[in-house]
């Protein structure tokens, strides 16, 4: 998501009904003139997102006159007249299921989860059910955002499959998008718990890589030029030896597997990583504290500190993930080494 600072401009605006399924006409004032067309589109319809105007555009929704718009990028001029038809949010593909969840905080408009490493967030392929969101379908009974499309109702972000920690659900769509615009300025609080191979040097300090697709291997992200700008930034709570460390990532940006990347790139892959670490069986580690890294299940992550403003009240929520049991046992047993 881009950087926004939206502004109603209400006057400008003729809703036939509600913010879905409905066709916005919209007409350019003095003022809003010279504007990029997504900047000026953002500040006349504030209630929907950046990204989803962005999509509507590249589907061809928004129209001057009988012609479909798709340059983001020009500019608007005084009087123009545009219609941008907003169809209803699709029915969710996936199915309510009963499956127990780890409630940390829920309100009428969002809802904190404590998710359990193993728990895919969203359908995908590989895994049609059981995830987050059919277990979210069955708790919140049809209340959640639909701007997070079919398959991702009321998702604002995602952690991995094998990363345990928080995460944050919006149930209607002002709330997704408030939360929405908080991720694009980077003003909530990440912080993650990673034990990593080997022990940085120094031991505090930032990873900053632009990071997209690995044009070598699609599965996989990496540091590539024109990627998204991404920042972590880092430090040591804890060396075991020379072979392991316990690492406290905070993020400043939240790109796909950032954490997993940007430590790799500075030669200190996380633990369990099957993807970007592999099982480091040459670790000059000793035997038992070998044993246990390299048997480790999973990538050793977890997103423990998750903070923002709640989107209608405006209070600052604070919230913090105890280490899981698994984690918690791999740093106590190499400790005791």
């Amino acid at each position: 998501m881009d950087d926004e600072d939206l502004i109603l401009a209400p006057e400008d605006a003729i809703d036939d009904e509600s913010e879905e399924g409905t066709v916005h006409t919209l007409t350019v004032t003095p003022l809003q003139a010279g504007l990029r067309l997504d900047r000026w589109l953002a500040e006349s319809l504030p209630e929907l997102s950046r990204s989803r105007l962005q999509a509507l555009i590249d589907q061809g929704a928004l129209r001057s006159g009988e012609t479909a718009v798709s340059s983001a990028s020009r500019k608007v001029k005084d009087g123009e007249t545009f219609t941008l038809a907003v169809p209803p949010a699709a029915p969710a593909l996936p199915q309510p299921q009963d499956i127990a969840l780890d409630i940390i905080y829920e309100d009428d408009d969002l809802i904190v989860i404590d998710k359990p490493a193993g728990l895919v967030v969203h359908p995908a392929p590989g895994s049609p059910d059981g995830t987050l969101v059919n277990a979210l379908l069955h708790h919140c009974a049809g209340s959640l955002s639909g701007i997070g499309g079919v398959k991702r109702p009321g998702i604002v972000h995602r952690i991995d499959k094998d990363t345990s920690g928080l995460l944050v659900v919006a149930k209607n769509d002002r709330t997704h998008h408030g939360l929405a615009e908080q991720f694009a300025e980077h003003s909530i609080d990440r912080i993650y718990n990673a034990m990593v191979w080997g022990v940085p040097t120094p031991r505090q300090g930032e990873v900053e890589g632009a990071i997209g697709r690995n044009p070598s291997d699609r599965k996989k992200m990496a540091i590539v030029a024109g990627g998204k700008p991404a920042l972590t930034h880092f430090k040591v709570i804890s060396a075991f030896g020379d072979y392991a460390a316990l690492v406290e990532c905070r993020l400043e940006t939240g790109r796909t597997h950032q954490i997993r990347v940007h430590m790799t790139s500075i030669g200190h892959p996380l633990v369990g990583d099957q993807l970007y670490g592999k099982n480091r069986s040459k670790s000059r580690a000793p035997d038992a504290a070998k044993q246990l890294l390299t048997t480790f299940p999973r990538q050793a992550l977890h997103a423990k500190t998750l903070g923002f403003y709640h989107p209608n009240s405006r209070k600052k929520l604070q919230f913090e993930s105890k280490i899981p049991k698994d984690f918690n046992e791999l740093i106590n047993s190499l400790g005791k080494i």
